[in-house]
């Protein structure tokens, strides 16, 4: 019997898919069933392969090697996840194999993981899809109700494979031009350089800021109530003059107010849409602090391990008309803890989601992150988990309630023909932000003793001195908004260009901005200062570097635009990549015809062993080294890292330093200790401290102990010898 191949993302994904669909029989890597036969990737197991693929030379880095060409990229394997495409390329390759069904993340990135193994495994059996956006059993089982014609996902692939070498070619060669050229580790790309220009901006224009001195005045009636000072056209409370200020002030002191205008008006709060990706991630940086790779990181854990979540690489805010059957389920799943009295109050008055929610020419690959069908277990959550999962949970629930609804109460009142107002807002119904803040309605309201024409006393009137402001510093969230947004920073750009920005999404995707901001930050371009991004002096020399192209989000406009014809079939792939082509060449001369230097800040005193040049000393990920400033030499020694070690005092991870018997660990408490020292203590704890065996046996031993009823065994033994006598 012929059989299926599904090509899951993920192990987690590919095995939530073979117990669904009876898949039991457990292979290495793979889980077949009678009519399938499933197995995955660990994201990409197949890439663009290295430039000295193409030719020997360029294993050294050389300036007069480039612009590097070829005609045609090819594609390689990924050597740390080799055995497992070997895995997937013998199924594929299997006799009793009919089709393949890609069953990959639902997207440009997804398909593109898929087909590039497909097309290195040399496979052309024929391709089907599944399209789903949660990996519940539910949604698993209609998405293979529903398999789509792999056929229809073909420019998709192509607008992704477009991409990616089209990164290949510009970044590759910019990169190592700019390496090569100034002798430093300089890395540029499309995505990457608009964001780190995008801060710089911001630090130019909060270093130039000169904040301007204003004033406030406040009156304040006999009652109690403050009034301020405002323009009578532009209802400015500001006063730019000092002059102006005293001659006000003046005019009023001692004056009675004569009430012009008192006016009521009902408003209503609309409920906030539902969260994408980069929404979430902003409300989690300014909530917890979160990075944003931290808070996609555990949204993956919702969506695959926890399935109470869906798929959270979206960029929608909006659900699609076929999820209203679902919805009842969904509420049903999010009965719990502190969200069941909203789930009552829903179910009691027959609320549903509000129809502003949901918008089928707004979703594009997928929908809003939503809970899904699946019931939470929250004591197996880790505390972010919950936090995020909660999040999203409240945002969904306040959908269902009607919008809040306030009265507002202006009131207007002169004195010597001077203006000024007094606000007040009344809540009538609290409304969805019952969900968030309990919704206490406040009933009774100052303001009602005012009458129009009504004359009051003033007994106070003073003025309150302040400055302006400069614009924030960047953190995550906020620079998470400018790449989803750029149009501010593209002024003077082609308006096309600037709405395509703002209809694709601004620069990078929803699942990449993440990632770019970690590489800037891995790559010292970025720092982090508090919760605030500061560019370092690697960064603002590198963006003195690249040409002025790099640095712009237009770049990445142009390309999303070509793209997007790509995948509508309207541009072949390889007229994009032709001028790609073109575009890295300029890119090269740019950079080699420059007459700038580039100043190491991290220069040691301490000469290369191999060539004599001074090495530099690089911070890692994983703790210090001292490296030659000369890429070309490559000589490179550790200095220190971060270990597992755990410091006895504040039990965070230790550094180790040094070498031989004099190695030491360091902790940023203060606490150091000797290796050896180190493994005399860790020695007799674990001499002291019980194995796991010892664990068990003692908790058996209690339970066992807990059972024993001498009491209750002795009333049973007397039964039953009363019964055998009978």
């Amino acid at each position: 019997m012929s059989k299926s191949v599904i090509l899951a993302e993920k192990p987690s994904v590919g095995k939530d898919i073979a117990r669904v669909l009876g898949c039991d029989k457990q292979g290495k890597d793979f889980m077949e069933g009678k009519k399938y036969i499933v197995t995955w990737a660990f994201g990409h197991l197949v890439t663009l392969a290295e430039p000295e693929t193409y030719d020997s030379s360029y294993k050294t880095w050389k300036l007069e090697d480039l612009p590097m060409l070829p005609d045609k990229l090819k594609l390689s394997v990924i050597p740390k996840t080799g055995k497992q495409f070997s895995v997937v390329k013998r199924q594929l390759h299997r006799n009793d194999v009919k089709d393949i069904i890609i069953a990959t993340d639902a997207g440009r990135e997804g398909e593109l993981v898929a087909r590039w193994i497909i097309d290195k495994a040399r496979v052309k059996k024929p391709v089907k899809r599944l399209w789903i956006s949660s990996v519940t059993e539910k949604a698993i089982k209609q998405g293979f109700q529903n398999l789509k014609d792999g056929r229809k996902f073909h420019s998709l692939y192509e607008a992704a494979q477009a991409r990616s070498e089209a990164d290949w070619y510009v970044g590759m060669n910019a990169t190592r031009a700019l390496t090569t050229k100034f002798n430093a580790s300089l890395s540029c790309g499309r995505v990457q350089t608009p964001t780190l220009a995008m801060v710089a901006r911001r630090e130019r224009e909060v270093a130039s800021f000169t904040p301007d001195e204003f004033y406030q005045i406040r009156t304040a009636a006999k009652n109690g109530t403050t009034f301020w000072w405002r323009h009578p056209k532009n209802n400015d409370t500001r006063i730019f003059s000092k002059e102006k200020k005293d001659r006000i002030l003046q005019k009023i002191q001692n004056e009675d107010m004569v009430i012009k205008k008192v006016e009521k008006k009902k408003k209503h709060d609309a409920n906030p849409s539902l969260f994408d990706l980069t929404e979430l991630q902003r409300e989690a940086s300014s909530r917890f602090g979160y990075s944003a790779k931290e808070t996609l990181n555990v949204l993956q854990r919702l969506y695959e391990r926890h399935k109470v979540l869906t798929y959270p690489r979206t960029d929608s805010r909006y659900l699609s008309s076929d999820i209203k059957s679902t919805l009842k389920d969904r509420l049903k799943a999010c009965d719990t803890g502190n969200f069941s009295k909203h789930v009552l109050t829903i179910k009691k008055n027959s609320w549903m989601l509000s129809s502003s929610m949901i918008n089928d020419k707004k979703v594009s690959d997928h929908h809003a992150i939503i809970p899904t069908e699946e019931p939470p277990r929250l004591f197996d959550m880790t505390s972010k988990e919950k936090k995020l999962y909660e999040l999203v949970v409240q945002r969904f629930l306040a959908g269902f309630f009607p919008t809040a609804q306030f009265e507002q109460t202006v009131i207007e009142g002169h004195i010597n023909d001077e203006t000024f107002a007094a606000k007040e807002q009344r809540m009538l119904r609290s409304g969805w932000k019952a969900v968030y803040q309990g919704g206490s309605e406040q009933q009774h309201n100052k303001f009602s003793r005012f009458t129009e024409n009504e004359k009051i006393r003033i007994v106070e009137a003073a003025a309150e001195k302040g400055e302006t402001a400069p614009p924030s510093r960047f953190n995550e969230g906020t620079l998470l908004s400018a790449m989803e947004n750029p149009s501010r920073f593209m002024a003077g750009e082609d308006k096309q260009l600037v709405h395509t920005l703002k209809t694709k999404g601004g620069i990078g995707t929803v699942a990449t901005r993440a990632d770019i901001i970690e590489k800037l930050l891995n790559s010292q371009l970025l720092e982090k200062r508090g919760k605030s991004l500061f560019t370092t002096l690697k960064g603002r020399q590198l963006l003195d570097l690249v040409p002025d192209e790099l640095k712009s989000p237009t770049l990445t406009a142009e390309w999303e635009q070509k793209l997007e014809d790509i995948e509508r079939g309207k541009l072949h792939r390889q007229a994009f990549i032709s001028d790609m082509k073109g575009y890295a060449k300029d890119v090269v001369q740019n950079i080699k015809s420059s007459t700038k230097s580039f100043k190491h800040d991290n220069i040691t005193g301490t000469p290369c062993p191999k060539c004599g040049k001074l090495l530099l000393e690089v911070n890692g990920k994983y703790g210090k080294r001292k490296v030659c400033q000369d890429k070309a030499c490559g000589y490179k020694k550790n200095i220190s890292k971060i270990t597992n070690a755990r410091c006895p005092q504040c039990k965070k991870k230790m550094e180790l330093r040094g070498e031989g018997e004099g190695q030491i660990f360091v902790c940023r408490c203060g606490y150091k200790e000797k290796v050896s020292s180190f493994n005399k203590r860790r020695q007799k704890e674990k001499q002291n401290k019980a194995s796991k065996h010892d664990v068990k046996k003692y908790l058996k031993h209690q339970q066992d102990d807990e059972m024993k009823n001498p009491a209750l065994a002795e009333a049973l033994q007397n039964l039953k010898q009363k019964n055998d006598k009978k």
